[in-house]
């Protein structure tokens, strides 16, 4: 696949944040609204690399982060930042994925004592590989299936808060990051609320193929090449991450507990609905109990996930 671009951004120990989001990192690369950007991402530590002698092959930019740098705060790595101008706090950083690239022959899957929603399942940590045949869009599994494969970023963030300093990258917030969301793939406009000057926009964790829940606290993680197209609205923040893709409206919400998470999502699908309707609140909620779903986006990473998916068609003849 090539790419056509304004920006290239690879990925390298230079460009690189391994387990962190941090709103004091220098900018990378920086680009004005209505421009776009190749960026290249990176996934998995040393354990998680084919073993010697395996067929499939490691990226020599991943072998240099690894030689490089080591994890701080979690595990992730993270392309970035970059830096949007005119973006300001308070704004809405608008990003489209025009196109998503599988950039390697291989994902990961890793089990661990401790992790996943059967936190006492596994008894040691366990890492296996699965060649991926970029041609086809498709990966045999160890254990038999060859699954077709519907590549997404798990990690698709602007910086948190400058007064919270620098975050893991484990779990999501309203800037986004880890939020393991399958919405945040080819064809999605995402919109961010700006909390520093520049958005400060990371990517990462790619993953090949995932589940809503992400039981098992991996998906098939791999390392993939996105093109974005980036926008800016001026003081329109959302509170958190929202996705239009087609004719679906997707809200999100965040919290220790699922109850909560889905409390947020509906909330805000409440607010989306209203501000775009004539619609009270309580009927925009009616509408909501008719039209929308909540789905478990994760269940994985400290901060749970639910989000709420509308088709905006439901609303043809609500009131303006």
């Amino acid at each position: 696949m090539e790419f056509r671009l304004d920006h290239h951004l690879p990925a390298s120990p230079a460009t690189v944040h391994w387990g962190h989001l941090d709103p004091a990192a220098e900018p990378v690369l920086r680009l004005r609204p209505g421009e776009r950007a190749v960026i290249e991402t990176l996934s998995g530590g040393p354990r998680n690399l084919p073993p010697e002698g395996h067929p499939c092959r490691v990226l020599d930019s991943h072998r240099a982060v690894m030689a490089a740098q080591q994890p701080h705060l979690g595990p992730h790595m993270l392309t970035g930042p970059v830096h949007v101008e005119g973006a300001e706090p308070g704004d809405r950083l608008i990003v489209e994925i025009e196109e998503i690239e599988l950039a390697q022959d291989w994902g990961w899957s890793a089990i661990e004592p401790g992790f996943g929603i059967f936190p006492d399942l596994a008894t040691r940590y366990e890492s296996l590989v699965a060649p991926i045949d970029r041609a086809t869009g498709s990966a045999r599994l160890p254990w038999g299936p060859v699954a077709a494969l519907a590549p997404f970023f798990g990690i698709l963030a602007v910086a948190p808060p400058p007064e919270g300093g620098r975050v893991s990258s484990v779990p999501p917030g309203p800037f986004g990051g880890n939020v393991d969301n399958r919405f945040f793939r080819k064809g999605a406009r995402i919109a961010f609320p700006v909390f520093c000057p520049g958005a400060l926009f990371f990517a990462g964790d790619g993953h090949a193929l995932q589940g809503d829940g992400e039981v098992c606290d991996t998906a098939l993680e791999t390392a993939l090449n996105g093109r974005f197209r980036f926008a800016l609205e001026k003081g329109t923040a959302p509170s958190a991450p929202e996705v239009e893709i087609g004719e679906r409206i997707v809200t999100m919400g965040f919290h220790e507990t699922l109850d909560e998470a889905a409390r947020a999502a509906t909330a805000r699908m409440l607010d989306w609905i209203c501000a775009r309707t004539g619609l009270g609140r309580t009927d925009a909620w009616r509408h909501a109990s008719l039209f929308a779903d909540l789905r478990i986006t994760q269940v994985v990473n400290g901060r749970k996930g639910v989000h709420c998916v509308l088709d905006r068609r439901s609303l043809i003849g609500a009131p303006a």
